[in-house]
This record gives C-alpha cells, structure tokens and sequence, in this order.
C-alpha cells in the first residue's frame, strides 16, 4: 500500500509538473511594455508592444504594425531583401514569417530581440559577427546600425512618416526627442 500510494503521489507530481510546463510554454507572447534607451541621456523610452500590434498604429492608421516591420529578420531572407536596407534573416534558412498568428499557432517561437543584432556601441551583438552597417541614403558614408541608431531609423523615422501621411496625428516626431524619452527624478 504504501508503494502504491508512492507511485500515485509521484505520477500525480508529474501530471502537475507537465502541465504547468506545457501551460508555461503556452503562455509565451509578446511583452505589453518595453523599455528602451535605459542608459540615454535624455531618459528612458516605454514602448507599447500592445498597441502598436492591436491597434491601427500603421503609418496609414489603417492597420496594427506587422511584427516584421520591426523584426525584419523574422521572415526568410528572400522576403527581407525586398525592403532595403534590410537584407538579413535569421537564422539565415528561415522559411517562416513571424506574425501574430505564428506565435499563436506555434507558441514556442523565439523572436529575436532587437540588442541581438543592433548591439550598443562597443559591445558585440549576440547573434551576429559585428553590428550590422548600411551605407547612408545621403553620401557614401556607412552608417553602423547600434541600438540607437535602429531604433531611432525605425522608431522616430515611422513617426516622421506618419505625421507626413496624416498632419494631424499626434505622432511623436524625430524632433520632439522628450515626447518619448522621460527622465525618472532622481
């Protein structure tokens, strides 16, 4: 008897320990809020993941944003190469494009992070051999895509366009630096 209630008492630990892996592996989604810029000047950036995926935050405010405008390697590189200056994927054979559907469907899906790519300067990216550089739209100059200077091309350069699009939207803007960035009191 006491065996038997061993072994039941140890499947039962196991139904248990299963279940919250699984029920833990089916609950990975995006994050609500990101925090970005932590070490600027000007203070740190909240990013809502939420809305800008949920919400008609596209440039013509017509649809949410799609994962890969912002993770552009998320998708197989013949797709990436189409918008310029993006030409990575990773891993470099992806076939699949992230979407909210993917992550629904195939909640193990890792993304990968912006840093991982577009480390800070001076620092090695996790994924890639070196920061990725483009040659600049306006010279021959190349231009190292660091954390900062991605997110300030994606971020603050949509918002540039959405307020191009529609003048009366209250985007903020690649020259009103504190709409986004807050300094925390000391």
């Amino acid at each position: 008897m006491k065996t038997l209630l061993c072994v039941f008492s140890f499947v039962v630990l196991l139904v248990v320990t299963t279940g919250a892996v699984v029920s833990d592996a089916l609950q990975t989604k995006p994050p609500d809020t990101l925090v970005l810029a932590e070490k600027a000047a000007l203070g740190k950036v909240t990013f809502s993941h939420t809305n800008h995926t949920t919400k008609n935050y596209n440039i013509e405010s017509i649809r949410p944003i799609a994962c890969i405008e912002c993770h552009h390697v998320e998708q197989p590189a013949s797709e990436a190469k189409k918008i310029p200056p993006h030409q990575t994927a990773y891993p470099p054979d992806r076939t699949t494009t992230l979407t909210a559907d993917l992550l629904t469907k195939e909640p193990g899906t890792k993304v990968v992070a912006c840093r991982n790519c577009h480390a800070r300067k001076d620092e090695k990216p996790v994924v890639l051999p070196e920061i990725p550089q483009i040659k600049s739209e306006n010279s021959t100059a190349m231009i190292t895509l660091t954390n900062q200077q991605a997110f300030h091309r994606a971020c603050a350069g949509c918002h540039d366009q959405v307020v191009k699009v529609r003048p009366d939207a209250k985007s903020p803007t690649t020259t009103k630096c504190t709409a986004c960035h807050k300094k925390t009191a000391a």
